[in-house]
């Protein structure tokens, strides 16, 4: 206990001294995380909303398949990026591997079955009344697709919460894909495992602190948007 107790002494000193390690951890997890959640929903909500409004074959296995993507250890699709981008892979001439763009992407495959799931429930669960009346108002296609979404901003706002922390909080993305190559590609996460490895114990504890205050950030901002649903 007293070597967690000291770690925490020194992690809020590297905190308040504004650690350059630390700091440059932070930002980019923050902005590969965000660019990589940011995609997702370009392509995930236009996704989600197709499945939820149109009628194919094979849409149930489509739905499943998406569903069972959202519990794919990170490990796994840094493993399949790493496959991707190396040089005997079929990207390897995009230079991708040990990048920033190739953690981007590999977060991207990690955000889009969560964004592209929960649009879909949320889409589903609308009330049908809101359908008919669209088409009441001779909405086309498109407006009633837009009405939707508005509809079920709330689901597709948890969604995008959900993805942005899991993808700042995932380590075998960051690990395989980037290389954890210092001031380039190296995140909170893989910086934390290695600062420990290397007996940094106070600069492990000050990114993971930092990771719990991003993380209580987003629990405490679903908790309220779900409660001001439930009182509208």
């Amino acid at each position: 206990m007293q070597l967690l107790w000291d770690g925490v002494a020194g992690a809020f000193q590297l905190l308040i001294k504004r650690d350059p390690l630390v700091l440059a951890a932070a930002c980019r997890s923050i902005w590969i995380s965000g660019f990589a959640v940011s995609f997702a929903c370009l392509l995930g909500v236009p996704v989600g909303a197709l499945l939820s409004q149109t009628r194919f074959i094979g849409r149930t296995a489509v739905t499943v398949l998406f569903r069972a993507g959202m519990s794919v250890p990170t490990v796994l699709i840094g493993l399949l990026c790493y496959a991707l981008f190396s040089r005997r892979g079929p990207l390897g001439e995009f230079d991708l591997l040990y990048s920033t763009k190739g953690i981007i992407v590999g977060e991207f495959l990690l955000a889009l079955p969560i964004i592209i799931t929960w649009t879909h429930s949320s889409l589903t669960s609308l009330d049908s009344r809101v359908a008919e009346t669209a088409i009441t108002l001779g909405a086309g296609p498109v407006r009633r697709c837009w009405t939707y979404i508005c509809e079920a901003r709330l689901g597709i706002t948890l969604a995008v919460l959900t993805a942005f922390a899991r993808c700042f909080t995932e380590l075998g993305i960051a690990m395989m894909v980037g290389g954890n190559v210092k001031y380039r590609t190296r995140t909170l996460t893989t910086a934390t495992a290695l600062e420990t490895a290397r007996g940094e114990f106070d600069r492990g504890v000050a990114m993971s602190l930092i990771l719990l205050f991003m993380a209580a950030i987003v629990t405490v901002l679903i908790g309220g948007l779900g409660r001001n649903e439930r009182e509208r």
